[in-house]
Parts: structure tokens; C-alpha cells; sequence
């Protein structure tokens, strides 16, 4: 049996290069809350199937929350964000559950860089493959289901994407 791979790495993927030009034209709030968002209603439950009762990840998608609504400062939800890599490394044997742990940790940490928002296509739509397909099948049924869920992902960003967002900011600048 391969080991799990722990995440997608391919930048030159069609379904990440079309993931990428759209989150490039996308404000760091607009994509922390589409990943965010995306985390709780797609990748939570993924970690909260095999561990309940670990608050971490969940917590780290708070803080964010809370932080986008200017409720805590930045090193209030960092410390939760932290927490949910602890979790992800915790989770070593569990390649769903830490590939989702590590999205969401990722996708949390948007508040912070809006880069971290890839980790959402990266780790997440593994943790949704794995779950899927499980972790004995070939790598290119693992990737093909992953790039779908990249499609769903893009598809969930285009629903609340600003047009022309770089623009207007951009703009906002002079």
C-alpha cells in the first residue's frame, strides 16, 4: 500500500491555475470568507467524523469569524489557528482528518495572508478524496476526484467574487 500523500502538489494543474487566477483578482477578505465558509459547510465535518470531540479546527474557523467581524485581534485567532495545526500533526495516521485539519488551518490563517487561501484546493480537496475514495486506490483517481472538488471550490468563490475587485482596489489606493 503507498503512503498517503499529504497534499496536492501540483501549481501547474489546469484546476489550480484556474483557482489561482480567480482568487488573484479577489480581496483578502472576500477570499477569507469564501475559505472560511467553504471549511465549515465542506472540510469541518470531514475532521469532525473521526474526532468529535476536538474542538480545534472549529475553533480556528471562529476566530477567523470573529476577527473578519473585528470582534478579536489578530493574535487572539492566531492562537487558535495554531491550535489547529497542532491538530493536524496530532492526526498523523489519519489522512482525511489531517489533510482536513491542515486546510483549515490554512484557510483560517487567510485573515492573515491572503495566500493561505490555497491550502482550501491543496489539503482540502484531499481530505474530500480520501474520504471519497480512501487512500489504496491510484493517485490519479485521487487527483481527478480532487481537481472536481477544485471545480466545486472555484465554482463557490465565483458565487462570491467582486467583479473587478483588484480594480476597484487598486483604485482605492490613489
Amino acid at each position: 500500500m503507498p503512503q498517503a500523500r499529504k497534499m496536492l502538489n501540483d501549481w501547474n494543474a489546469p484546476y489550480i491555475r484556474s483557482l489561482m487566477k480567480l482568487i488573484k483578482t479577489q480581496s483578502k477578505a472576500t477570499l477569507a470568507h469564501w475559505a472560511v465558509n467553504y471549511s465549515l459547510t465542506v472540510i469541518l465535518p470531514l475532521w469532525s467524523k473521526y474526532y468529535p470531540n476536538d474542538l480545534r479546527p472549529q475553533n480556528a474557523l471562529t476566530a477567523a469569524r470573529e476577527w473578519l467581524a473585528g470582534a478579536i485581534k489578530l493574535p487572539q485567532a492566531k492562537t487558535a489557528i495554531l491550535e489547529c495545526h497542532a491538530a493536524a500533526r496530532a492526526a498523523g495516521e489519519n489522512p482525511v482528518a489531517q489533510a482536513a485539519a491542515r486546510s483549515i488551518g490554512q484557510c483560517a490563517s487567510t485573515i492573515h495572508s491572503a495566500r493561505h487561501c490555497i491550502g482550501l484546493a491543496f489539503y482540502g480537496a484531499l481530505a474530500v478524496a480520501y474520504d471519497r475514495l480512501g487512500t489504496d486506490v491510484a493517485w490519479g483517481q485521487i487527483e481527478q476526484c480532487a481537481a472536481e472538488e477544485c471545480e466545486r471550490m472555484e465554482a463557490a468563490l465565483r458565487a462570491v467574487a467582486v467583479e473587478n475587485e483588484d480594480f476597484i482596489m487598486i483604485r482605492e489606493l490613489r
